[in-house]
């Protein structure tokens, strides 16, 4: 593996022979075939492993918490589910985070600028910065990209592990379009500082990062490190009006248009009728009445240099 020409001038963020705990979701898309790969990568470049893997990736922080006086940083093998799911234990320890994007989506890596490519996402993680990166918090969990209610949960629903192993990113295409066809509004009420909006919507979704869904961004200029969230409330009557509107939604650009609301605050309250399943990263893990906070600066992550 050639060095990239930045690997050549830059020193080292972490001492060489940093010891690793290694966490790969082998039911990832490319866990199990990617994981001698990558720790023959990490070897070359100098890194004490430790390879823990659990069935249960709930089980992850725990795993996080048992190492943390014994290891120096953690990387996690995975998409961004395996991600959500170690998150609490890096908040806790405050060990240094790498990412192995091995997952369908891989939508935290993108908006850290980390490559797919299993070597360079390495060498990121030998020779990157450490950077620290704000978190989303809803209902006490933590989330590092969207939190969500409405088409994206139904998405979830029905996006099973077999579709996303089989077709990749395609998984999703399908999948959400069935779902926008099938889409109805609720009603919901959204609180934020001493203002409350009254609205009627199928999607409303609570940005921390600038991905999700499989690379639509939440606002074309969100970062991770930003000290806000953002939101938008897409209020259309119809399922087709939605679909002059995805080509924005890859661009974070749908916040100029008419049916959609945009916010931006530090913290929002959600009500809705009747309780509201809320997906975290790809994940449904809890449901309205929800209060949304960011959580500055809140772990490190090691990203490419500036």
């Amino acid at each position: 593996m050639e060095a990239d020409n930045w690997t050549q001038t830059r020193q080292r963020s972490l001492p060489v022979n940093s010891r690793a705990l290694l966490l790969v979701n082998r039911h990832a898309r490319e866990g199990e075939k990617r994981l001698i790969e990558a720790t023959y990568y990490l070897d070359q470049l100098g890194f004490k492993l430790t390879e823990e893997s659990t069935e249960n990736p709930k089980h992850l922080s725990e795993i996080i918490r048992r190492y943390q006086h014994e290891v120096d940083l953690v990387i996690v093998g995975g998409g961004d589910g395996t991600l959500n799911a170690a998150v609490d234990g890096l908040v806790e320890t405050q060990l240094p985070l790498g990412i192995l994007p091995l997952g369908t989506a891989n939508d935290l890596a993108r908006t850290l600028a980390i490559p797919n490519s299993l070597a360079e996402a390495c060498q990121i993680i030998a020779y990157g910065e450490l950077r620290r990166i704000d978190l989303g918090w809803v209902n006490g969990k933590h989330f590092f990209n969207v939190a969500s209610m409405g088409l994206s949960v139904k998405i979830t629903q029905r996006l099973t592990k077999e579709m996303k192993r089989r077709w990749g990113i395609f998984a999703y295409v399908v999948t959400a379009l069935k779902v926008i066809w099938e889409s109805r509004p609720f009603s919901a009420e959204i609180k934020m500082k001493d203002q409350s909006f009254l609205v009627k919507t199928v999607q409303i979704a609570v940005g921390n990062g600038r991905y999700y869904g499989g690379g639509m961004a939440v606002v074309h200029d969100a970062t991770i490190d930003d000290q806000r969230l953002d939101l938008y409330s897409l209020e259309i009557e119809h399922w087709w009006q939605i679909i002059p509107l995805l080509p924005a939604m890859r661009q974070g650009k749908h916040i100029r248009w008419r049916s959609v609301r945009a916010l931006q605050g530090q913290k929002f309250e959600i009500y809705t009728r009747k309780p509201r399943p809320i997906n975290t990263d790809g994940e449904i893990t809890t449901y309205t009445p929800a209060t949304f906070q960011v959580i500055p600066k809140a772990i490190t992550v090691l990203v490419p240099p500036l």
